[in-house]
């Protein structure tokens, strides 16, 4: 078992959590019980996973998108008011990390997709104006041996469950790619800039079509919640070595 509060310090300092100039409040947002033992970890805080982690009798939810985006509703009323009203209904505490959990080196989301498709990270980009303050979160690298794009395509429906929407630029064969997980696809000219073969990641938008067509550059659209369901289940993985508490990742099915 954790105090809420120690876990909490050890989570924004690992994280690196005031770095960042954030979309919502990174860290608890909705407070429970002081004394932590079980963790339910996900990527999003629906309504279905509030639901789980009140009947698993869990101390803490832990997602990669919790509430209080800029330009939300501010008021807690309908779906906000049910959200939030089960949660403190059972004292479970809410915790959500966002743009930290998609930069951090090790366990974040964007490193943690680099694993699974057996990418070699050669650096980090994508945190200038125009996207967010704060450290970069995209990454770049290459394929230990180079594939086609055809091939690269069906790598990440078979590792992501999912299958991923390819838009054809450039050359066949892909040797280096920028990955960033989540809606980055405004990042595209940032990484065809750096002279990569393809760009990864999980939405796209009506003109990404065209500006990776005229960029020549290969683009993967894989799925919001698809690339981003590694960091917080990694985050869950350490947490439960590190404190010695019950963890369970529970995947609401999200097709997006």
């Amino acid at each position: 078992m954790v105090q809420r509060d120690e876990l909490l310090t050890y989570l924004a300092e690992m994280l690196n959590v005031q770095a960042f100039a954030d979309y919502a409040p990174n860290g608890l947002q909705v407070e429970g019980r002081a004394v932590i033992k079980k963790i339910i970890t996900g990527v999003t805080a629906s309504q279905a996973l509030v639901d789980a982690a009140v009947a698993r009798e869990a101390d803490a939810l832990l997602v990669h998108h919790g509430y209080f985006w800029t330009g939300e509703e501010a008021r807690i009323i309908g779906m906000k008011r049910r959200r939030i009203g089960a949660l403190m209904a059972a004292d479970i505490n809410l915790l959500a990390y966002h743009l930290p959990l998609d930069a951090h080196p090790e366990l974040g989301n964007n490193t943690q997709l680099a694993k699974l498709l057996g990418l070699q990270i050669e650096g980090a980009f994508g945190s200038e104006s125009g996207t967010h303050a704060g450290p970069a979160i995209g990454q770049y690298g290459r394929l230990a041996q180079a594939m086609s794009a055809t091939a690269f395509g069906e790598r990440l429906a078979r590792k992501l469950s999912r299958e991923a929407l390819h838009i054809a630029g450039g050359s066949d064969d892909i040797h280096t790619l920028a990955w960033c997980t989540g809606a980055a696809q405004s990042y595209l000219e940032r990484a065809a800039a750096l002279g990569v073969d393809a760009f990864v990641t999980g939405e796209v938008s009506e003109q990404t079509v065209h500006v990776a067509r005229e960029l020549g550059l290969h683009f993967f659209s894989a799925g919001h919640h698809a690339t981003e369901r590694g960091g917080v289940q990694a985050l869950g993985a350490h947490l439960a070595t590190h404190f010695g508490l019950e963890v369970e990742f529970v995947d609401i099915d999200n097709p997006v």
